[in-house]
Formats: C-alpha cells, structure tokens, sequence
C-alpha cells in the first residue's frame, strides 16, 4: 500500500479491471432476489453536467448497496438519442444528426466509465438504432389495428421555432418546453394514441405507488383531471349545417339556471360554418385562432369574442340563450363549447362585463362576503333564482337538475377528464418513422411486419429546418401493401416520449429479436427504484405508465405498473441558481475529476443535502471531501503498518475495556445508521454523517501497549467497517484500502446489537437536592449497594459532615438524593 492517496492512478486501474472482468454484468436468476436500478437515461448532449453526475450518482450508490446484500442487480445504461437537439445541432455544424449523436454517445459514454458507474453495458441501447425502433413501430402497428391509434385534423400546439407539434403536456407557460418560443394554435392531421380510453386506471392505480413522491402523484392526478357533472344539451333555434344542438359538459350543472351566453370555440364546426357567409366572423377566427393552448395564459389574457347571430334555447326554462365565439374556449377540451355563468365563473364574468352580457345570480353564500359588481361567486351555496331547485345545495341540486334534464332528453350525469389523447407525431427529420403507407385507395395502411423496420434514412442534407425525409422520394414512394398501387409513406417521425416511455423494459432483454420483449421483461420489472427529476412527473412518467398498460394489454408484460420506487433529485445550484451555458455558471465534471478523482466528487455530490432537495455547489466542499479522503487514507496507511508486525487476533467480547467497548459502540451505530439511511431512508447525507463520525472515532483512538491485541482487533474491524459502509460512494478508494488489507471488497459489515447494550450504568449523587458526585455501578445494581456506594464517596461525606441521614431517594437510572439535616 502507497503512502500517499493517488485517485487517478487507483481509479484507472480498478476501471480497467471492472471493464476486462465484465465485473457488473447481470443475469436472469430466478432463485435470486432481483434489484432493477434504473436512472433515467440521458440525450446524449456530448457532455455530461453536474445534474447528471447527480442523478448517477444516486442510482450507482443504491446499486452497489443492494449488489452487496447480495442481490442479483441490474443496473443498464443507454441514450435517449433521438430529438430535435440533436437534429438543430447538425444544421447549426452542417454535420449529419446519426454522426453527431454517435460521436456524443462515445464522448458521454467515457464520461460515465471515468465516473465508475457500476453498469452493465453489455445491456446498451441507443434508441436511434433500427433494432430498437423496430419494436416500437411493430407496436405501434398493432395500436392500429386495434383501434389505440388512429389520425385526424386537428387544433393542436405549434411551435414556430422548431416547426413542430407539441403535445399538451409539452407546453409549459404557454411556451414550448424545449425552446421556450410562444406556442400557436394551428389545424393539422397528425397521429394520435387513445390515452384517454386508460384515464381512469391511470387515475386509480395512482393509488398503488406508495413509494412515489406525494407531490408527482398529485401532478399526475391534477393531469388527468376527473370531474365529474353534466353533459347538456342546448337545441338550436335553427339548424346549422346539419347541427340541431350544441352540447356542453358542466361540473356546475346547479349553475345552470344563470347561464348568460354559450361560448364556442374558434374551430368549432357551427363557428367555421357559419364564418363561411359571414366575413367579421371569419375575420376574428382567422385573427385569433393561432393563440396559445395554454391554460396558464387562458387564464391571465384578455377576453375576446363575437356575437355569432345565433341562438339556443335553455333546457329547462325554454327562454333564449346567445351563442358567442370566445377566444378562452379551447376546441381540445370537452365539445369545444362551454354554458357561461357570469355570476358564478370569473372567466365568464370578465367576458360579460366586457360585452355588456347579463350576470344573473342563482348561487348564494351568506358566510361569505361577496359583491358580484367585483367579481364572481365561484363557492358552491344555496340555489336561489332557479324555480323548483331554490333552497338546494349543490349535491340536492345536481340530483334533482340532472333528472330533470333526462326527463327532457336534454342531459345526463357525465364523467370527464381533463387528459387528452397523446399526439405522436413530429414533424421533423430525426425521430422514428411512423410505420403507415398512404394509399389514395386504402387509406393509411400499417407497414407489415416483415417489412419493419422502416428505416431512417440517414445520408441526408438539410436545407432550413424542414425535414429532408419529406422532398426524399427514395423514401417517400412505395406501393400499397393492400392493393399493390402506388402510394406514400408517413414522413412524420414519432415524438421521442415514444423511445423513452419502454426502454426500461428493453433493458432486460435488449439482444432478443424474435419479439418487442422477451420473459426477461418480466422477471426484471418493475423497476425497483426509477431515479429522474421532478421536471418529467407528467411528461414522461405519466407516457410511461401508459404505454407499460398497452404492453401489458398485448400480453408482452404482466404487471401493472413500471416503476415501485420513484426518487425524484433536486437540481444542482450555483450561487442560488440553475447552472447553465447561458447563465455561465456551469462546472465541468471532467475538471473536477482530473482534479482530484471520480470518487472526491461522488462524496461531495451526496453529501450535504437529501437527495430530493437542491444543491447549492461549493468549491470548498469539494476540497473538504478531497481533504477527508486523503486524511483517512493517511489513517488506514498507519494502521496498516501496524498489522505488518503484529497478528490479528478475534476480539475478546467479553473482556474489552471501555475504550474499546466504546469504538466498537460507534463502529456499530454507524453500520446500523448507514444502512437505514441508504436502504430505506435514502438520505445519502446523513450516511456519510455517520461514517464520519466513525472515521473521527478510529483517528481517536490510540493503540496501547498493554492492550496491544485486542486495540488492533477493534480498531482493525472499526476501520474495516468504515471503508465497507464507503464502498457504494467510493467504490475505488474504498475497493483499493480493503484490497490492501486483505477484505473482500464485495461485501457488507454485519451490525452487532450487543455493543449498543450498556454494561454499566451512571447515577449522579445529590446531598439535600445538589450534585455532589457521581458513580458507575454495574446494570441493576440493587439498592442497598447503590445506597452504600453514594455514602461512602469522599466529597459526599464531606457534605454530610455534621448531619443525620434522614433517607435516600433513588431515581432509577438517573440520580441518588440524600436527604440530611
């Protein structure tokens, strides 16, 4: 063993070793417990940030744990490597995106290796690879067939940046999530996956994750939206193209006695039809029909409509109701038409008093104060102003409107949600192709089986950032697999949340090709600890989830969920912010591991704060860690000059002093604390606190000449002890000392329960209420002995000199009073 701590040299070599010996590669073991370790996989960027040092950390530290309890781990690693970054970055560098996403992959992938994450790399996969995505459009195919996925012209969120669809879960503040552009409304076919048709069991196994973070549940649940009232409907007074009604879903249907107005949304089909002979109708839908999707600006914007000239009759009063166009009702939620009560929703209040509409009351709340001239009632109260209904709360009043509504074939009891179908479908290059042929016969037709995988062409040129695929003919033309005619292929490309939502299950089989999964898939899943940010608890969690669902429904799996266990880490701050590029704040990992090793920067990565919570970055922490390191290190080499001229012999339970007894009380502590922590609490931090704890317990303790063996005995197991509990966070400098002191390095302390028990005890000695000494006896000393003990202490008869002992309190485990006088 070197005298001094050299990380680069240890950590190359132990690299080395790991690769050459496959030393984390994992098999199906049926007789073996499984632990599935997964953190979600990165966009291969080209170089990794601190949040990824982070995130790998976490899942390296839980896998090497549970591999040293002697699980059969499985801990893969792959590239989420299709996407628009990746697609702009070529254009930006004229360089194709297949060559700069594999040249980032080689780049990150030694990135990862100099950090020694214990992967099995073995199981790699890069989900541009045609042998991926294959299974993905063979899935995809049967979607079709079953009716899970289909196509059709809608509204949908455009970003004008990236020319491209978003899902609604992608704009964020009414921008998009990549780029942050304002997202526009705009009409076209794309491709969508019935989610919907799975809301309530999305919903209701919500219900199931125990071990999700309350606060991702609630985001999911909020998603998803149920709700529960009415579907109305509202007759025309004169047809509109063939429309006799308009339909409306409510949760307020004990409002209903209010309503002002009906709004339309801008695409609706009685708005387009009768925008067709009006011209100021159809000037204000082509006006503000591209606005934003976003229910967060919604909210905020202003107002705006028009009176359409139309009209429909109130189900249940007969009296005549307006139709208006507004600009705050989206064609995406619910029928794309809302019954306005100005009274009772400060939306429709706001439109009101902009256009001078009736604000009727039919809600009152006597412990509230309120003035409807400010603002509206949005509390549910008592029904006032609605005929039959008056004096009803709401639960009375949505019983009794409701039947009355059914009695006129106008209504009935309705479930929504506010989650909408998934649009898949991208509208630029480097994505998975959409496995359909266009047949001006057929119509889309899925691609057979035995031609997937539809393959990404990619030898291409860019002109702007339109897609090359679309102008390809080498592509484009083919002839139906029907009818043998002419015909088109989709030149959409798959939104990525379709890679990322079944890699997980990939992982366990990823060499298979006779199928999408093999039964790997379910000997591995469900994953036992998924680890990721807070950012993807809707996006990407909640595709997940689904998509595990359809797999499941297609027989490829035979669980319910795919994730048991969710960490969600906080993010790693600089100066109170975000480090980014363009803030300037970034730390480079290589640098820092150059500097002072993988295994510094892992320590310092867990060690101050809980995983969920931020990290503020500090350049004198990771000194501090380094530090450490190097004074243990210092430690260990000293006492591993003393085992070279003494034996090591078996501690001496029985007869250790109370020096050792207390070494061996730490050193046990810290592998119960540290075990709890890791394993259950997963507060990495206060692990490290206890190690330490311990490594400051073994630099105390002296070795002594009378007590030469046994000193050696405790503090060879102390020091064992501490650079075992390390192993999971740094695993080369703690592999390396266990190595140079002949212990296994794969293997866990076993905590002993019998050195927490005390063998003595302490009582403090009072003479007539105040402390005049204190005693050790030993546990459950009997009271004529205690007695005796205290009175026969020095400063005791000191202060009883010239007094009569009345009597003598004994408080059991704490204190003996002598009462004199």
């Amino acid at each position: 063993m070197k005298e001094q701590y050299h990380a680069q040299t240890i950590e190359s070599e132990l690299q080395a070793y790991w690769q050459s010996s496959q030393a984390f590669r994992c098999e199906h073991k049926e007789a073996q417990e499984k632990y599935y370790c997964l953190a979600m996989f990165p966009y291969p960027s080209g170089q990794l940030h601190m949040g990824h040092v982070r995130n790998y950390t976490i899942g390296d530290v839980l896998a090497r744990y549970h591999r040293l309890q002697g699980k059969n781990v499985l801990q893969p690693m792959g590239w989420d490597a299709f996407g628009l970054p990746a697609e702009n970055a070529a254009i930006k560098n004229n360089v194709a995106p297949a060559k700069w996403t594999r040249l980032n992959i080689e780049n990150m992938k030694a990135q990862l290796q100099r950090l020694g994450f214990s992967y099995d790399w073995s199981r790699e996969i890069a989900t541009c690879e045609p042998d991926y995505y294959r299974w993905e459009q063979w899935f995809f195919t049967r979607l079709m067939e079953k009716g899970m996925a289909y196509k059709k012209t809608s509204a949908v969120n455009w970003c004008p940046n990236d020319m491209t669809v978003l899902a609604n879960e992608q704009v964020v503040d009414g921008g998009c999530w990549r780029c942050d552009t304002p997202v526009e409304r705009k009409e076209i076919p794309q491709w969508f996956i019935r989610i919907t048709d799975y809301a309530d069991e999305l919903l209701s196994d919500l219900d199931k994750l125990d071990d999700w973070p309350e606060q991702v549940v609630t985001m999911q649940r909020n998603w998803i939206g149920k709700s529960e009232g009415a579907e109305i409907s509202f007759q025309l007074k004169q047809a509109v193209a063939g429309h006799e009604n308009i339909s409306v879903f409510t949760t307020r249907p004990d409002t209903l006695f209010g309503v002002s107005y009906l709004g339309l949304a801008l695409e609706h089909p009685i708005a387009l039809e009768l925008a067709e002979n009006n011209p100021e109708l159809a000037d204000f839908i082509k006006k503000y029909s591209n606005k934003t999707t976003a229910e967060a600006d919604i909210a905020t914007m202003e107002k705006l409509g028009m009176a359409t000239g139309i009209s429909v009759i109130h189900p249940l009063t007969g009296g005549d109701i307006p139709v208006w166009l507004a600009n705050f009702v989206l064609m995406g939620y619910g029928s794309g038409a809302v019954m306005s009560v100005p009274a009772h929703d400060q939306r429709d209040w706001e439109f009101a008093q902009k256009y001078n509409l009736p604000i009727k009351q039919v809600i009152d709340c006597k412990d509230i104060d309120y003035d409807l001239k400010k603002a509206a009632l949005t509390n549910k109260g008592t029904l006032v102003n609605s005929d039959a209904f008056d004096g009803m709360d709401f639960t009375q009043s949505l019983e009794g409107i409701v039947k009355a509504l059914e009695e006129k074939k106008a209504g009935r009891k309705q479930v929504n949600f506010r989650l909408r179908d998934w649009g898949v479908s991208r509208q630029r290059y480097w994505g998975a192709p959409i496995p359909v042929i266009n047949c001006s016969d057929c119509g889309a037709v899925p691609v057979p089986e035995k031609d997937l995988p539809v393959v990404l062409p990619v030898d291409v040129e860019f002109s702007g950032v339109a897609s090359p695929i679309k102008s390809m003919d080498s592509f484009i033309k083919t002839s139906c697999p029907c009818c043998g005619k002419d015909a088109e292929r989709e030149t959409d490309t798959f939104d990525t949340f379709m890679e990322s939502s079944w890699y997980y299950a990939r992982f366990a089989c990823p060499d298979f090709d006779k199928g999408m999964l093999s039964t790997e898939a379910d000997y591995w899943t469900p994953v036992d600890h998924y680890i990721g940010g807070i950012e993807h608890a809707i996006l990407h969690l909640l595709y997940a989830r689904f998509f595990h669902k359809l797999m499941r429904d297609e027989g490829l799996i035979h669980s319910d969920e795919p994730f048991q266990k969710l960490l969600t880490q906080g993010m790693v701050l600089k100066d109170g912010a975000k480090m980014s590029k363009s803030k300037g704040n970034t730390i480079d990992p290589q640098e820092l591991i150059d500097r002072y090793g993988a295994d510094t920067v892992r320590l310092f990565i867990m060690s101050d704060v809980p995983p969920e919570q931020s990290l503020e970055w500090s350049d004198a922490g990771v000194e501090g860690a380094n530090r450490f390191l190097k004074k243990f290190w210092q430690t260990v080499f000293s006492f591993h000059q003393s085992l070279q001229s003494n034996n090591l012999v078996a501690i001496e339970t029985e007869n250790l002093n109370d020096r050792q007894k207390s070494l061996r009380k730490q050193t046990h502590a810290s592998i119960k604390k540290a075990s709890d922590d890791i394993e259950r609490r997963h507060t990495f931090n206060t692990a490290i606190s206890s190690i330490r704890e311990l490594v400051n317990a073994i630099n105390r303790f002296n070795i002594e000449e009378s007590t030469k063996e046994q000193d050696i005995a405790v503090l060879n197991e102390a020091v064992v002890s501490a650079l075992q509990l390390m192993q999971p966070i740094t695993p080369h400098y703690s592999s390396h000392l266990l190595s140079a002191l002949n212990v296994s390095a794969n293997s866990w302390p076993v905590y002993d329960d019998s050195t927490q028990t005390e063998s003595s005890q302490e009582f403090a000695v009072q003479v007539n209420g105040k402390v005049r000494a204190k005693i050790q006896t030993a546990i459950g000393v009997d009271k004529e002995t205690l007695e005796k003990l205290a009175l026969e202490q020095d400063n005791v008869q000191k202060y009883l000199e010239g007094l009569s002992v009345r009597k003598v309190i004994i408080v059991p485990n704490k204190l003996v009073n002598i009462v004199a006088n």
